[in-house]
């Protein structure tokens, strides 16, 4: 049966070995059965910019991709909130399509919603005036414009503040607002929602308006399991490797 896959919260990156081990024997091993993969955010642990394309590590996991599409498995990847400044040059370099947050598609005969995740977490007001900046073109030109390593040594500075203010965070105003996701599926007309970026693999049903509507949360694959998420015209189901 047709059927396609979706993962999200890799975060591959040289200091992770088991996970990126586990992704390319993923990709080389049962997603090529699948007629499409979807990459819901955060493949990589951060991306400073598409010149760091010639970066072996990021090589090694583009070839991986471009392999898996030439295998006849169309890959799709959106932005996470690590890696939002991937651009074409990566979409080109992986034969992916880059998608927009959020994108609505028929999957198998039911509107299915895709989004990262990050933009429903609204109670957490000092990332979300973060992400807001980082999003803006006048910033991510002034960002780029810097030369490559410098952009690095930026990164892992905000990426340890981010760690230090989370600990500091209730764990609960990570979560998603549930009002806002109400909202979402109010939008896009009460579709079944696919999302990754906190990292708590679940299935929610939520009820806007008198609809029943699902949402499924994809799991992080910092633990060295893959959280992978089967589509078919039956529905959704956990898959393991």
């Amino acid at each position: 049966m047709s059927h396609s896959l979706f993962i999200s919260d890799l975060h591959l990156s040289p200091d992770h070995p088991q996970s990126t081990e586990l992704f390319l024997r993923f990709a080389t091993g049962i997603a090529h059965e699948a007629e499409a993969l979807y990459i819901l955010g955060d493949l990589f642990e951060y991306w400073a910019g598409d010149d760091d394309l010639n970066d072996p590590f990021h090589r090694r996991i583009t070839d991986a991709l471009r392999g898996l599409d030439a295998r006849g498995t169309h890959i799709y990847i959106m932005h996470g909130n690590r890696d939002f400044l991937m651009d074409a040059e990566l979409g080109a370099a992986c034969h992916a399509t880059l998608l927009n947050d959020p994108t609505l598609l028929d999957l198998y005969g039911t509107p299915t919603l895709l989004t990262h995740g990050d933009a429903l977490c609204t109670d957490d007001t000092e990332y979300q005036r973060f992400r807001e900046q980082v999003r803006k073109d006048d910033w991510q030109a002034r960002f780029l414009a810097q030369p490559l390593a410098q952009r690095k040594a930026q990164i892992e500075q905000m990426r340890m503040q981010s760690k230090n203010e989370k600990r500091l965070k209730a764990m609960d105003i990570m979560d998603v607002n549930v009002a806002a996701v109400d909202n979402l599926l109010r939008e896009h007309r009460y579709p079944r929602v696919i999302h990754g970026h906190t990292h708590r693999p679940a299935k929610h049903l939520h009820h806007p308006d008198g609809h029943t509507c699902e949402r499924w949360v994809l799991g992080d694959w910092d633990s060295g399991k893959a959280a992978i998420l089967r589509g078919d015209a039956h529905g959704l189901e956990w898959m393991n490797i």
